[in-house]
């Protein structure tokens, strides 16, 4: 079963068919008048618009989501854009230097990327290189998000994983976060208190304690509650939960400079945290409002097949373009 509404950013003529839906233009910034969230249309390579979205605050809490420049397809899918690496590392190194004076001095950046293993796994490693060049930030963990479909069956290991790097500056807040999965196995046996005593009698949970290996964290696709329809590369929300509480507070300020679906704001939204998230299209940007106003309303954290456009008929359209 494909999704009623086909991938947005693609379809230059869909586009134009919602974007006179769409409250924001480039430039524009919607306040949250409930919470103080803010939704911006703003570039993020330019520091000035940066510096609106924030309007003299400092986040303990990044976790950007940006393009990762890979061609990525499916069934219903056409290849994600893909630009040349240089230009690529133009833009990753521009949106970087636009965030760091906005971590507080105690603070975690968590930055969601792409390897592709069929171009020498870029834009991991040169993005990798050029974070060494910002000597406030710290790198503590490479995190795996695996997911339950991928590609390279017939000649190659099937490819399904995604990569989440984790810098701190200065020394943040972590809480250890556990999974839903119950320990089964026991075993490390350990003299404590001079009794020898199994990993299961030490542990302070019955469940696995989460690493930088995430398997619990569900693929979105189209009959979960929390998809987007047209938006490609959505995170699970529960991934994005994971981050929020290891890494911050009740009432922190968050961002998420590439807001896409909007699964850090409905995030934040759930687990009581401000979140200031961005998107340069006005599109995404607006699906990203209608989504924590369904969220408020409805008690949904997505679409799930339903059009986050019910303005226009999607169906028809779809089958025209």
């Amino acid at each position: 079963m494909k999704e009623k509404i086909q991938r947005i950013d693609s379809n230059p003529e869909l586009k134009q068919l919602l974007l006179k839906y769409c409250r924001l233009k480039p430039g524009d910034i919607w306040v949250d008048p409930i919470k103080g969230h803010k939704v911006g249309c703003l570039d993020v390579r330019n520091f000035e618009s940066m510096n609106k979205l924030m309007d003299g605050k400092k986040t303990k809490l990044n976790c950007s989501d940006p393009p990762y420049n890979i061609e990525v397809g499916g069934e219903n899918t056409v290849n994600l854009s893909e630009t040349d690496l240089e230009t690529y590392m133009n833009f990753s190194k521009q949106w970087v230097e636009n965030a760091i004076p906005f971590l507080d001095d105690n603070s975690s950046f968590y930055i969601w990327l792409g390897a592709d293993q069929k171009k020498d796994y870029q834009p991991l490693p040169d993005f990798m290189i050029m974070m060494r060049n910002y000597k406030e930030l710290q790198s503590r963990s490479f995190i795996t998000l695996r997911n339950q479909r991928g590609y390279g069956t017939q000649k190659n290991w099937m490819s399904v994983r995604q990569e989440c790097l984790y810098y701190t500056k200065g020394d943040p807040f972590f809480k250890v976060i556990y999974t839903d999965i119950p320990k089964i196995l026991k075993g490390y046996y350990k003299t404590v208190d001079g009794q020898v005593v199994d990993n299961q009698t030490r542990s302070k949970s019955e469940f696995i304690r989460s690493s930088n290996v995430w398997v619990d964290c569900q693929q979105v696709f189209y009959r979960m509650h929390e998809n987007v329809p047209g938006c490609y590369t959505q995170k699970p929300l529960k991934s994005i939960e994971k981050i929020v509480e290891a890494s911050s507070v009740e009432g922190d300020l968050i961002v998420d400079l590439f807001a896409h679906s909007g699964t850090t704001l409905i995030a934040g939204e759930k687990l009581n945290r401000i979140v200031y998230t961005n998107d340069f299209d006005p599109i995404f940007a607006e699906i990203t409002i209608r989504r924590l106003e369904r969220y408020r309303m409805l008690g949904e954290e997505g679409f799930q097949e339903r059009n986050p456009f019910p303005e226009i008929e999607i169906d028809f359209v779809s089958e025209k373009l």
